[in-house]
């Protein structure tokens, strides 16, 4: 049996990594004197990163081990066998970077953008003079073996395979096509999380809690699911009625309820979908909802773009990962909506005036809309009560005289300004 050797590691100084990340932006640049970042097995631990641009530096074995690199950039790099331990990396973006045998317990992922990226099994080894391959080992804590939080994460097309992930949390996260074969995943929290595509196959799922995750198309073969939570996942088989079983074709229904709002109700029919799976439909981009129907519908996924919803009852409607840019929802009624990662840039919650000259108030209180995109969306005089904005991209947006009693806003995305009204409004 081969003994495992040890990882030597090379210290430098904050001083010397700002040095290496100014020469790696002028070489990223083109710039004379730039080089870039060569950080194989060196010791980053407890050092600042944050917002440091590090794409396609080599940061092979390297620890950054409590280190803060919250909101860096490290698309296509290197961290073969790194240790990532405890560190903070939420909001970064780790687009197809190399993190085959990283060790991640205890760090923070939250939001972070990791697309594509490899995150299977390996390990560090040095070669002797006799060729012989000498594995490299890391010493390990028993206070940091807890396991990565990863909620809200983008792993779309991720590699996980082989790869061992017991207790991490994945809550939220979006793994649309990844491949997870043979991993272990006992313990883990991918509640609400977006499997769609992903490859699970003997997966060791053991107590995993999956309540609300998207499952559609997610192959499960001969993986162990023993005591696993699959309350109100969503798979192939739809939620309830679906369009085919409205009484007449949804784009005809569509025309009626149009022809009844620009008819005060005198002509067409109002459209109601309430409790209906409407997934897959691709009928409702710049259509004519004002003061439709949809309660505790299903609408994921669907396409609103610059869709008229004003004064719509939509209460707790399942509106996860929509695209609703430009969209009006002004007066709508959202309480209890599920709208997280939905994509609602330059959205107008604001409130609706009728022709009595009354100001109706949208209403989003104890709406989910973590790690929504509300950049640019304008929520004057909105109910925002107990909304969960967690990791919500707020900047841009218009809060003036917004109701936030209660609202949630733990790592949301705020300007100065923004900031300065939540603060006075506290004052009040």
């Amino acid at each position: 049996m081969t003994n495992e050797g040890p990882l030597r590691l090379i210290k430098i100084t904050q001083g010397e990594l700002d040095a290496f990340a100014r020469k790696h932006m002028m070489f990223r640049a083109a710039r004379v004197g730039g080089a870039r970042a060569m950080l194989s097995r060196h010791d980053l631990s407890g050092l600042k990163l944050e917002h440091y641009d590090f794409s396609h530096a080599d940061m092979t074995g390297v620890s950054l081990n409590g280190a803060n690199a919250r909101g860096a950039v490290f698309d296509y790099c290197n961290f073969f066998g790194a240790d990532l331990r405890c560190c903070n990396l939420q909001g970064a973006s780790l687009v197809r970077a190399d993190l085959r045998g990283a060790f991640l317990r205890g760090a923070n992922l939250i939001g972070a953008n990791m697309a594509g990226a490899d995150l299977r099994e390996g390990f560090l080894a040095s070669t002797e003079s006799d060729g012989t391959i000498v594995p490299l080992h890391r010493d390990r804590s028993a206070s940091e073996s807890g396991g990565a939080d990863l909620s809200g994460a983008n792993l779309s097309e991720a590699r996980l395979s082989g790869a061992v992930a017991t207790g991490t949390n994945f809550s939220d996260a979006t793994m649309r096509s990844c491949k997870i074969v043979r991993a272990s995943l006992e313990g883990a929290n991918f509640s609400g999380a977006n499997l769609e595509g992903a490859d699970l196959s003997q997966c060791d799922l053991n107590a995993v809690n999956m309540r609300g995750a998207v499952l559609v198309n997610a192959a499960l073969n001969i993986a162990s699911l023993e005591h696993a939570s699959l309350a109100g996942a969503m798979t192939n088989l739809p939620l309830g009625p679906t369009a085919k079983d409205l009484p007449e074709r949804l784009d005809e229904l569509l025309r009626k309820h149009a022809v009844w709002v620009n008819s005060d109700g005198m002509q067409g029919a109002q459209l109601d979908i309430s409790g209906h799976d409407m997934r897959g439909t691709t009928s409702f981009v710049r259509a004519t909802l004002t003061l439709f129907k949809a309660e505790e519908a299903i609408l994921y996924g669907l396409n609103l773009t610059e869709t008229e919803m004003q004064a719509a009852y939509l209460r707790h409607a399942d509106m996860r990962h929509i695209t609703g840019q430009k969209a009006d929802f002004r007066g709508a009624d959202m309480t209890g909506a599920q709208l997280t990662h939905a994509n609602l840039r330059e959205a107008r919650f604001d409130s609706l005036i009728s022709p009595q000259g009354k100001a109706i108030r949208s209403n989003l209180s104890n709406a989910n809309l973590r790690y929504a995109d509300l950049s640019g969306a304008s929520f004057r005089q909105a109910k925002l009560n107990d909304t969960d904005l967690s990791c919500a991209n707020l900047l841009g947006a218009d809060l003036t005289g917004a109701e936030m009693t209660g609202t949630i806003l733990t790592g949301a995305r705020l300007n100065e300004s923004q900031q300065a009204l939540l603060d006075r409004a506290k004052e009040k």
